[in-house]
């Protein structure tokens, strides 16, 4: 046990950090005076004092952090941080603490699958709490506690690549780790205010816009109103949030880069985003002649207004909605459920195994047929011209088998539990991938609050597997990992 108290000491400071992201929705509470604040300062002060006990408990355990000690923290943080995450749900709202923890994992993991309605009664506080959790979550609260953690003398380097999306984690954008994470935190405070100025410009109401921007940069899909956006009604609104979750879809390196360098050649050499972008204007189009084809919509423009949105929505995983696409065809449903396995770009704020690595696959399996016509030919896998090395392409093989492994077990877990194949499949596919709403009795028109305990805690896990890209917490439950 002594070898995990210099990771507990910066646990300890994590919780403390955390503590004050619960002092923001405190404040906000005392402030409007909405009638919720006694359950944001307890919150306050249990995590508070729980990360005091532990860093000053034990302080003079310091020493710089090994690989595994990167990847235990990591999952402490993702999965014991929603404790003190859910406290505001359980004292305040009439809900089990399984339902509390899966909201706040919801947040947290930037999933936006809720069991809460009535959010439009809710205190202004509440729904604060729940949208800024997607914008902490949506870049990693390790990734912002790198660039904290150096001034205590603590590395962070091992947290970084534990966290960080993609195959491809030993690049960096910075010479120094910390620096790294604070060039992508400040692109993504960047493109948040501008949403929101955006989204306020366009007709919200102030807090409103502030709280959407949140969702819609940390790609969760929370909403303030239970018809989410459908409530404003306005197509300029769903056009912004449109655009800004394309953006958040895209690789925040990216992004930093072109910043950066103040040209838009990163966004060319961007090997995931002309991919990313291609594929949803040719679902877009091609869902969008299909539902007219089948009656659904009238006429051309109004069938690419919900298209669009809807299929930008679920591909990029923000889970957004403006009408009940339940009631679409199942293709339909299906193809958007699908994009959101693996549309959005890595070094994104979305879910799903990530657009490069749905690249390497595509371009193994066609080398495999090129094998098997020409079995001397030499056809290397490539990205952008540049051979993919042996251990990535390794990696993204043993990642895509895994994923649809866990994808079919616990659709049987949930099917045997009770749930309709589709429920079931959905509710699987939409926390893994990191979605929000599914299909059928989880859709659009729903919330997750029909399943039962066990039910909830399958997607729990689902959520968790999905933000942490499966590996890193899967290595935490293996036997190797715990010896010395």
């Amino acid at each position: 046990m002594h070898r995990f108290y210099p990771l507990l000491r910066v646990f300890g400071a994590l919780l403390i950090g955390f503590s004050v992201c619960l002092a923001v929705p405190m404040a906000l509470s005392w402030l409007v005076e909405d009638g919720a604040h006694s359950v944001f300062d307890e919150a306050f002060v249990a995590t508070l004092a729980c990360g005091l006990a532990l860093f000053l408990g034990l302080f003079r355990e310091s020493r710089e952090l090994k690989v595994r000690d990167g990847f235990l923290l990591v999952v402490l943080v993702w999965t014991v941080l929603p404790l003190f995450a859910c406290l505001p749900f359980v004292l305040y709202l009439d809900v089990s603490f399984t339902d509390a923890y899966f909201e706040a994992a919801s947040g947290l993991t930037a999933t936006g699958a809720t069991v809460l309605s009535g959010l439009d009664a809710m205190p202004l506080s509440i729904n604060f709490w729940r949208t800024f959790m997607h914008w902490i979550g949506g870049m990693g609260v390790v990734v912002l506690a790198v660039a904290i953690l150096p001034l205590l003398g603590i590395g962070g380097r091992q947290m970084f690549k534990a966290e960080t999306p993609g195959p491809m984690k030993e690049s960096k954008l910075t010479p120094r780790i910390a620096e790294t994470a604070k060039g992508l935190w400040g692109v993504y405070l960047l493109l948040t205010t501008a949403c929101g100025l955006t989204l306020w410009l366009l007709g919200m109401e102030p807090w409103d816009a502030l709280m959407h921007a949140f969702s819609v940069m940390g790609l969760g899909g929370f909403s303030t109103k239970d018809a989410s956006l459908g409530h404003f009604g306005s197509v300029a609104i769903e056009t912004a949030v449109m655009v800004f979750a394309l953006l958040s879809g895209i690789n925040y390196a990216t992004h930093f880069m072109a910043l950066h360098g103040r040209s838009l050649l990163p966004y060319r050499r961007d090997p995931e985003a002309p991919y990313f972008l291609g594929v949803l204007a040719a679902s877009i189009l091609g869902l969008t002649v299909f539902l007219l084809a089948r009656g659904v919509f009238e006429g051309f423009g109004e069938a690419l207004r919900y298209v669009a949105f809807h299929s930008i929505s679920v591909a990029t995983s923000l889970g957004f909605a403006t009408t009940d696409y339940g009631q679409w065809p199942v293709f339909a449903q299906l193809w958007m459920l699908f994009l959101s396995s693996f549309a959005a770009c890595s070094g994104s704020t979305g879910g799903g195994i990530k657009m490069i690595r749905a690249m390497i696959l595509y371009k193994q399996v066609y080398r495999e047929l090129i094998h098997a016509m020409h079995p001397s030919a030499l056809w290397p896998v490539r990205v952008r011209g540049v051979p993919v090395p042996p251990d990535i392409l390794t990696a993204v093989l043993a990642f895509g088998f895994a994923y649809m492994c866990i994808i079919v077990v616990f659709t049987l877990v949930m099917s045997a539990s009770g749930l309709d194949i589709v429920t079931a499949f959905s509710a699987v596919v939409a926390c893994l991938n990191n979605v929000g709403p599914g299909l059928n009795q989880v859709g659009p028109a729903t919330t997750f609050a029909v399943l039962d305990d066990l039910q909830t805690w399958v997607c729990i896990f689902a959520m968790l597997l999905g933000r942490l890209e499966i590996f890193t917490l899967l290595v935490v439950l293996t036997p190797a990992f715990w010896r010395k």
